[in-house]
């Protein structure tokens, strides 16, 4: 790879995007963190800790299964399925909230506050705080907290205080908005636990470094199993951390695809343009003024405006692909994926299983994909329920 696409030393951008736009007093906050990761990061015995955790709590490490029943149904490309689903909560995002929970820890935090769409980063924050005995609290949009109700009861039931956003469109982004003014007005005593590949500075690499367990996995083991690498590797995005965790070790494969599945009607990617929204620069659907769009997926996890600025900058380099897949797909996807496999997948996961049933005909039978299957889809079940028999009547 060139080295264009070296992060700038010290200043957390890719490319031109990224960047730290905070206000002055969350400054040394980032700062103080920055220096803790990059300390932690590189001392064993954390990183021993970290790993048995993954081990022994979360289950690591998860299996890269052959879909065999859907691989000859499309009648294409091979397709194995990166099973982040069997993490225990259900999702990869507790690969990262570990990994910051114990950068918490080290650095004397006295409460753990997160946002979540889905409702995926906060069960497993949520979890992780209940183990590690720290106190936590759970932004949730209004609207978010209607389509996740048992993900909402699962985080209350592990002892940690739901704060529903009515802000706004009661969504990810007004989350994320409450979730910034309460560590404005407590940095002192308070971690912010990002969830995904987003944020000021240094939360995209934070993110990165502790997801990447994902793509490290999955080379190794697509190797043992077929001798080789794979040709594409897809993923839902957006925020994009089960993505970029799930691209890493690939990135510097150039015969590897790395290709994102985003919603059509929440498509950052495709018909975003550069701003910084959250304190960081990246492409963000907003109108001629530059107020952010109102989104809407029928993913909750999805359902935000921008986008980590990692994967613009692979977007833009030309080094990654983003496609944009309908909801009619995704339930289509949602469905074939639970009769063939016998594999429920989150509405996210559900939109890479989209792409890939589009893609992996037009690929010969001697081609190879890897699906990151982000998620399971247990909390989705009452939703897409709901949305098929709207669709029937």
């Amino acid at each position: 790879m060139s080295q264009e696409y070296v992060q700038t030393e010290g200043k957390g951008f890719f490319g031109e995007f990224g960047g730290c736009f905070v206000p002055e007093q969350l400054q040394s906050v980032l700062e103080r963190l920055d220096d803790a990761f990059q300390e932690y990061k590189n001392d064993e015995a954390f990183i021993q800790e970290y790993h048995a955790i993954l081990k022994e709590y979360v289950g690591r490490e998860n299996p890269l299964t052959y879909a065999e029943r859907l691989t000859n149904k499309l009648g294409g490309a091979k397709i194995y399925l990166k099973r982040e689903d069997l993490n225990h909560t259900g999702a990869h995002k507790i690969n990262n909230v570990v990994g910051q929970i114990l950068l918490a820890k080290k650095m004397g935090a006295k409460r753990v506050i997160a946002e979540t769409g889905a409702g995926q980063h906060g069960v497993a924050t949520a979890t992780t705080c209940a183990m590690m005995n720290i106190d936590c609290t759970i932004y949730m949009g209004k609207e978010d907290t209607r389509r996740q109700e048992l993900n909402v009861f699962r985080m209350e039931l592990l002892g940690a205080t739901v704060v529903p956003v009515e802000k706004g469109e009661g969504r990810l982004k007004d989350a994320v908005d409450v979730a910034l003014e309460d560590l404005i007005e407590n940095y002192e005593t308070t971690f912010y636990l990002i969830g995904s590949a987003v944020g000021p500075h240094p939360y995209p690499t934070i993110v990165h470094y502790f997801q990447s367990i994902i793509s490290k996995e999955s080379k190794r083991q697509i190797q043992e199993i077929e001798g080789r690498l794979p040709d594409a590797v897809i993923a839902c995005v957006g925020g994009g951390s089960n993505a970029i965790g799930s691209f890493s070790h690939y990135i510097e494969e150039e015969g590897v695809r790395l290709i994102g599945a985003e919603p059509l009607e929440a498509a950052t990617m495709k018909e975003g343009t550069a701003a910084v929204l959250h304190g960081f620069k990246s492409l963000c659907l907003q109108d001629e003024e530059g107020t952010p769009l109102p989104t809407y997926s029928i993913a909750a996890g999805l359902d935000y405006p921008s986008v980590g600025p990692e994967h613009s900058h692979l977007k833009t380099s030309g080094r990654g692909e983003y496609m944009a897949v309908s909801k009619e797909e995704v339930l289509e996807a949602f469905e074939e994926l639970s009769r063939t496999e016998g594999i429920i997948p989150a509405l996210e996961s559900a939109h890479a299983v989209a792409l890939a049933m589009k893609l992996a005909p037009e690929m010969s039978k001697d081609k190879i994909i890897i699906i990151n299957l982000s998620g399971r889809g247990d909390k989705d079940v009452a939703e897409v329920k709901r949305l098929l028999e709207k669709k029937s009547s």
